[in-house]
């Protein structure tokens, strides 16, 4: 990775972000925190008032970590179909960019890296309010963030490596709604994956989000290390591993002649 360059790339997004930046504060930060006040707040009262503790922890507890980390991935998810489809195709942006030094490799890994960046500013502002809410009991919650913007990654990398094989946007809407949302109800967000039909409970080893947000989890609980937190660790690394080197192949097909 030619890091000078791809820096060039983020500081390219960092100028128009600028001037879009209301827009994602309302997308990314104050509708998840409406998601956090309903079902950590008022859903985790009425859970919390009948006795029941969801892996030894209040509801507020167990579902901010993992609206964090759903969060991120799903944010990570939008930012890595459309504006490819944008760069590549409508306003031919990346094509701009390949016409300088940078090359194929460079966009991709600079579009990425912006990707991520937002989602770990995004998931702070996040985590911030669950702390004030009271739901992070431990200070190695902090290492939930960097969690959160690992599995950003995850889903980023291999999204935008497809995104720029597409030549129209009719499949991302599907991508989106059958993709990415059942996500939310089969990761364990809002309840442990023990409470699924014994059939979809391996499926879950399956989704980045499940990883994400064990490792979120297991960050504001205080219990991070250990052989279970290497292996979402090392699912995650490989999908952003496995995203990359497809990334820079498809970017260098679309943006080069």
């Amino acid at each position: 990775m030619r890091t000078p360059m791809t820096l060039r790339v983020v500081e390219r997004e960092l100028l128009v972000f600028r001037r879009l930046w209301r827009g994602w504060v309302s997308s990314s930060f104050v509708t998840p925190i409406l998601y956090l006040a309903a079902m950590g707040v008022g859903l985790g009262d009425i859970v919390d008032s009948r006795g029941r503790r969801l892996d030894g922890l209040a509801y507020m507890q167990f579902v901010a970590p993992g609206l964090l980390a759903a969060t991120a991935l799903m944010l990570a998810a939008g930012e890595s179909l459309w504006p490819v489809m944008i760069g590549t195709k409508w306003l031919r942006t990346f094509h701009a960019m390949v016409a300088t030094p940078l090359g194929p490799a460079d966009v991709y890994d600079g579009f990425l890296a912006w990707t991520v960046l937002r989602g770990f500013v995004g998931s702070s502002l996040f985590f911030a309010v669950a702390v004030l809410l009271g739901g992070v009991p431990s200070v190695w919650g902090l290492l939930a963030v960097p969690a959160a913007a690992l599995g950003a990654s995850a889903i980023a990398a291999p999204l935008a490596a497809y995104s720029a094989t597409q030549d129209t946007d009719v499949v991302f809407p599907i991508i989106m709604r059958l993709g990415i949302m059942p996500l939310f109800l089969f990761s364990g967000t809002f309840f442990p994956v023990d409470q699924l039909p014994g059939a979809l409970q391996p499926l879950a080893a399956l989704s980045p989000l499940w990883h994400t947000a064990e490792l979120c989890r297991g960050a504001t609980r205080g219990s991070i290390g250990g052989p279970a937190a290497l292996t979402h660790v090392a699912v995650l690394g490989v999908l952003v591993i496995a995203g990359r080197a497809w990334g820079t192949r498809t970017f260098a097909a679309r943006l080069v002649p």
